[in-house]
């Protein structure tokens, strides 16, 4: 195509996160209905990236390629394969749900006299993420994915601890300090991992002489590409670590509770629905497609860690009592089944993986950004703050009950289809991974059920007592995404039909193969 798709759509957030900054102090309704739009108009942008998409076409589409950095060999080079795709329209469609529902997020630091304009400064901030997001998803040249990688870490910087969540006990001093404290823990373990990755960017470029998915795949087709094992290992090793740490994988996982409970509930979602993805998306993009040996190699300890951090991420949030920390480490649990998936080297397994990135989007979008609309009327996060709030607020509690089920991979909503292909994925491949896998599922019914016991049933308490439902904004924000929940739960095809060639391409990469089922002769 002569029209930069890829580009455009990445770039429109980019324009609204500049015009909205520009807006002036006085207009801040403005500038949300302006960050809104820009939104809204990246997901157009995205529907049409999905459908002019050919599932059975090219590995990569839409592609662009132009010098960038002559003189390094780096090149602005985009393109899109079915797992991007797939990302990239998650992106775009919780952007517009991330804005609505963090309406009034920065209102509270909003003064007549100040000339800092906070409602300006967050809305911006997270266009400005959405278009380095999306921009990460299409990259297929290997520097400008790190410098994408990095960058998104400074406006994520500021949202926490610029713009974190206020229902707090104790004195807003505090509250600061712990925000402050969330926000350089998420910056400086990202930011470790990075420099690891580009010590090893700058090594694949010694080796391979290009930093271009396309050229150097199609040097090692050709036989013109040769590196050393233990070379392979090392360069493996320095990617893993950088996006284990963004998925996050145990042990590397610790800044996500910090950053999710701090942060307000919008930018949690987009912490661990939108960018946390990156991570997971860039092991099947750069781990398995650049080193396929080392990935096999590294096969057995990254299962055993993926199983550590579904059942550590499972039983912790058993024992949380603050909403926010809970999901946090439900979501750690549900990322170790994503990276069990994409390590088990099983077709069923990496789809239900690029799945469960998608599913787990939406779920979690879902039930944070309930449960954020609840801690606002509260002004707490703990959890024995609550309790019969479903005979007061009965719209607010079914919503996030089903956000909760959805959690739980409940059959019929979206995210039982991507747990039961990666659970099959790997039984295939690796019985007893696959069984300890699934007391996961066990723990995520019982967190699950368990927080909404404490929260929505009983007696109410007379904190809860006047608690208003869910408005006309709020019901805006919630029903379409279980709509969507609902949707792909019964009928994942627009999803699977556009996933499943590009994860055959994966396969490829690593020239694996499905395990065969043993079946006994008949005598």
């Amino acid at each position: 195509m002569s029209f930069p798709l890829l580009t455009a759509t990445a770039a429109l957030p980019a324009i609204g996160a500049i015009a909205t900054a520009a807006v002036p102090a006085a207009r801040r309704t403005a500038a949300k209905w302006l960050a809104l739009l820009f939104s809204l108009g990246t997901l157009v942008l995205a529907a049409v990236v999905f459908l002019r998409f050919e599932p059975g076409g090219d590995r990569y589409q839409l592609t662009e390629s132009r010098a960038w950095i002559a003189d390094f060999g780096v090149r602005y080079e985009l393109g899109v394969d079915g797992i991007g795709v797939a990302l990239l329209g998650l992106t775009a469609l919780l952007i517009p749900f991330v804005i609505a529902a963090g309406w009034h997020d920065a209102d509270p630091l909003e003064t007549k006299s100040s000339r800092w304009r906070p409602t300006q400064g967050f809305f911006a901030l997270i266009l400005m993420v959405e278009a380095m997001v999306i921009l990460s998803f299409v990259a297929t040249d290997v520097f400008l994915f790190y410098i994408l990688f990095e960058a998104m870490l400074i406006p994520m910087y500021f949202l926490i601890g610029g713009f974190g969540d206020r229902a707090h006990a104790g004195t807003d001093e505090n509250a600061a300090a712990q925000r402050s404290y969330a926000a350089v823990k998420f910056l400086l373990y990202n930011l470790a991992g990075g420099l690891i990755m580009l010590a090893a960017v700058i090594g694949l470029y010694v080796v391979a002489g290009s930093f271009s998915l396309s050229e150097i795949a199609e040097a090692r087709a050709n036989g013109s590409l040769e590196m050393a094992t233990s070379t392979e290992r090392w360069l493996f090793l320095g990617f893993f670590l950088a996006f284990a740490i963004k998925a996050p994988l145990w042990p590397l996982h610790t800044w996500l509770p910090n950053a999710m409970g701090e942060a307000t509930a919008p930018v949690a979602v987009l912490i661990t629905a939108i960018v946390d993805k990156v991570g997971t998306f860039a092991m099947l993009r750069f781990c398995l497609g650049l080193f396929p040996e080392a990935s096999k190699w590294a096969t057995p300890v990254v299962i055993t860690l993926a199983l550590v951090s579904i059942v550590y991420g499972a039983l912790l949030a058993v024992g949380q009592r603050d909403i926010k920390r809970l999901i946090a480490y439900a979501s750690i649990s549900h990322f170790g089944f994503i990276i069990l998936g994409i390590f088990a080297m099983t077709s069923q397994g990496q789809s239900g993986a690029t799945l469960y990135m998608v599913n787990h989007g939406i779920s979690t979008a879902a039930l944070l950004l309930v449960a954020g609309f609840l801690i606002t009327r509260r002004g707490s996060r703990l959890i024995a703050d609550y309790g019969g709030v479903q005979k007061v607020a009965p719209v607010l509690a079914g919503t996030f009950l089903i956000g909760g089920l959805a959690t739980l991979s409940l059959p019929g909503l979206a995210p039982f289809v991507s747990e039961f292909l990666v659970l099959v994925g790997t039984f295939s491949a690796y019985p007893v991974a696959g069984i300890i896998a699934t007391s996961g599922i066990v723990l995520a019914a019982l967190y699950v059920l368990v927080l909404y016991q404490r929260t929505m049933t009983g007696p109410v308490q007379e904190s809860v007592r006047s608690m208003p439902d869910l408005k006309a904004r709020e019901l805006a924000v919630a029903v379409p995404l279980i709509a969507v929940l609902i949707f792909l739960g019964v009928f994942p095809k627009p999803l699977t039909e556009v996933v499943n060639p590009a994860v055959e391409h994966t396969m490829s990469d690593v020239q694996k193969k499905d395990p065969q089922p043993e079946v006994e002769a008949a005598k």
